[in-house]
């Protein structure tokens, strides 16, 4: 699937949304990918995951034992990857502001993971999973994502394979273009689509 491809997926999902918005890392965009709204149709779903589970296998980064992502992004999209790459998922969770495993869920030592996330911009809370997961006792082999947003900048201290990448600016609440400012700003995230 290419960049051209996998991006007419989100509009014809009605998930490329344009205005002002704030990202979960606190930054501004005038562009935002609806992850929710793609994996909402689970035959889309599983045509995007399909295609970056192929991308993720053609990176040859060996066997993979265990997909992991961050809750709530990436609880979905590591669902499908895991079903698309025959292997178990699970997810981290916020407890007091820290990724933990919960539900019973658990790391067995050494298991090779992947982690898997809805969007990556600044890749924070990718990170944060990676070190959750390497703490629970897993070796982080990869990360995927559907979109990368960083235009290739995020760095997740390993290697982070996409399916659609994007160079979408961002800025912060003291540096907004004038176009930005003149707009409500939503948050479409988890924490609701809302004018703020």
């Amino acid at each position: 699937m290419t960049n051209e491809e996998a991006l007419e997926e989100f509009r014809a999902a009605d998930a490329l949304l344009r205005g002002h918005f704030i990202l979960f890392s606190g930054l501004h965009s005038d562009t935002y990918l609806q992850c929710a709204r793609v994996m909402m149709d689970a035959r889309r779903g599983a045509r995007l995951c399909a295609a970056l589970a192929a991308k993720i296998a053609a990176a040859n980064l060996g066997e993979v034992d265990l997909i992991i992502s961050p809750a709530t992004g990436g609880i979905v999209v590591g669902y499908e990857m895991g079903r698309q790459m025959d292997a178990p998922s699970l997810f981290f969770e916020r407890v007091d502001g820290v990724f933990t495993l919960r539900r019973g869920f658990d790391i067995e030592s050494g298991a090779r993971c992947i982690m898997v996330e809805d969007v990556v911009t600044t890749g924070a809370s990718s990170i944060e999973c990676i070190a959750a997961a390497r703490a629970a006792g897993g070796e982080v082999i990869g990360a995927g994502c559907l979109v990368n947003r960083s235009g290739g900048r995020a760095d997740l201290g390993v290697t982070l394979i996409s399916l659609l990448e994007l160079d979408v600016p961002t800025y912060s609440e003291d540096a907004l273009p004038e176009s930005l400012r003149a707009m409500p700003a939503m948050n479409p995230g988890s924490r609701g689509l809302k004018q703020k």
